[in-house]
């Protein structure tokens, strides 16, 4: 599979990327209709990938800084007071990976953040319960950890990340 195609996230895709979501777990959190819309809503980078076929492959979601975002993650990079592209979510189905779809999804974001002035892109992994590929994903592009949080009760511990923006 080496052809796929990014393009703007619609409205209309929700529904498919909220099945994407789900099939994701437990390395990424579920989200109903309404988080996902409100989520949606506060993103400047929503993207998807398709196959020729126009199938769903991928998806990402991002913002910037200032949001009323009220996750657990997002506030504690709001809160070192660094102007950053926060990376929410970015699902690649097991169809599509190795494929280069989630580099060609993270360099948009990066080109979002450096038209937004952000001095780094940030993201965070599970580490219990543990995401390998998502954790070498991220060291591959570059990224650093920053610290570690317990979020949802205590159930998930995440590595809070960064990269530079170049």
């Amino acid at each position: 599979m080496q052809n796929f195609r990014l393009r703007v996230m619609r409205e209309s895709d929700l529904p498919q990327v909220q099945e994407l979501n789900a099939a994701a777990g437990p390395a990424i959190n579920p989200l109903s209709e309404d988080e996902l819309a409100s989520l949606f809503a506060m993103c400047d980078v929503r993207l998807v990938s398709t196959d020729r076929n126009h199938n769903l492959l991928a998806f990402l979601l991002s913002m910037g800084g200032g949001q009323p975002y009220t996750s657990e993650n997002y506030r504690w990079f709001e809160d070192r007071g660094v102007r950053h592209q926060y990376i929410d979510r970015v699902v690649v189905s097991p169809l599509a990976k190795g494929t280069g779809i989630g580099r060609a999804l993270y360099e948009s974001v990066f080109e979002r953040a450096r038209e937004r002035g952000a001095s780094e892109v940030t993201a965070e992994v599970n580490v219990r319960p543990v995401n390998p590929g998502s954790i070498a994903f991220h060291e591959r592009l570059g990224f650093r950890q920053l610290a570690e949080q317990e979020t949802r009760d205590g159930s998930v511990r995440v590595a809070l990340l960064a990269r530079p923006v170049y």
